[in-house]
This record gives structure tokens, C-alpha cells and sequence, in this order.
């Protein structure tokens, strides 16, 4: 267990000192922002997806940028990664997986797309930070849908009104 709340702070400090694909994409084709009252994290995801037949709906870019805490930004970082060159579908089942995997509901030993999004699984123990992991995919599947905003709070608290299954 220490060895995992080691690679777990390893990770997250790695992710938050150099964070991948963070920055502006010039002319997206889709894009949402995110925000965290409760711990102020703010933050906006932008991605381009690439229509060609070849590899339908596959995001062909995406960046993020904002301010948030560590694990919000280690969470955006390794999304942004995780779900590059990957098709629409498949970026749907990884949010809904990752989701499940933060609030406890996903169990790892069954077959899942997590791969080393697993070092978020602990953040199921500290209820006050779930919403920073989350928020960058809630953000994610906001920008999708051409839903301008996704937020942490009231009626769009994704601990209380969750997307599909997580």
C-alpha cells in the first residue's frame, strides 16, 4: 500500500510540475470549461477531433489550461494523454470508466481501459479531492456534447448527478 501512495504522489507532482498538452489549441473544434467552487480549480479543455474515415471521430488534438490544485491538473494532464489519437467512443467508455474508478464503483480487477489512470484509484479515500480528479473529465465529455460548462456544484455536482453509470 505505501508503494502505491508513493507512485501515486510521484505521479501526481510529475504531472503537476510538467503538465502534457497544457496550453491553447488553435481553432478546436470543440471545447468547455470547467469549474470547482470548492476548491477553486478552473479550468478549460479544448480538442480538435479529426473526421476522417479512416479513423472516425479520433481527437486529433487537445490541450488544457486554467488554475487548479495538483491533482486536478495531474488528472487533466494524464487525461489529455490517455485519450489523444483515440476515437469518440472509445474516450466515452474511458470517462465513464474513470469516473466509477474515483467514486469507488469501478472494481479494477475486472477488464477496464484504466491502464495508469489506475494511480487515481486512492482518490476514492479522500472524498474532498474527488471532484478535482473528475472535473477534467466532466469537462472532457462537457466539450463533447458542446456543452459550454460543466461544474462540481448544485444540481451539475457530479458526486450527486453523475454522467451514465460513475
Amino acid at each position: 500500500m505505501a508503494d502505491y501512495r508513493a507512485l501515486y504522489q510521484e505521479v501526481i507532482l510529475d504531472h503537476n510540475k510538467k503538465p502534457r498538452n497544457y496550453g491553447t489549441l488553435e481553432h478546436a473544434s470543440h471545447h468547455a470549461v470547467g469549474h470547482n467552487p470548492l476548491c477553486g480549480d478552473h479550468i478549460t479543455v479544448a480538442l480538435n477531433l479529426n473526421l476522417d474515415p479512416e479513423c472516425v471521430e479520433c481527437i486529433d488534438g487537445i490541450a488544457f489550461q486554467g488554475e487548479s490544485c495538483a491533482i486536478c491538473k495531474a488528472s487533466a494532464s494524464m487525461m489529455t494523454v490517455a485519450v489523444k489519437g483515440r476515437t469518440r467512443t472509445d474516450v466515452e467508455t474511458l470517462i465513464q470508466e474513470f469516473l466509477a474508478m474515483a467514486t469507488g464503483k469501478l472494481d479494477l480487477d475486472t477488464p477496464n481501459h484504466i491502464g495508469r489512470l489506475a494511480v487515481f484509484a486512492g482518490v476514492r479515500d479522500l472524498p474532498t479531492r474527488v471532484k478535482c480528479a473528475i472535473l477534467p473529465w466532466h469537462t472532457l465529455h462537457a466539450a463533447f456534447n458542446s456543452v459550454a460548462s460543466a461544474s462540481t456544484e448544485a444540481a451539475e455536482d457530479p458526486m450527486h448527478a453523475p454522467i451514465g453509470n460513475a
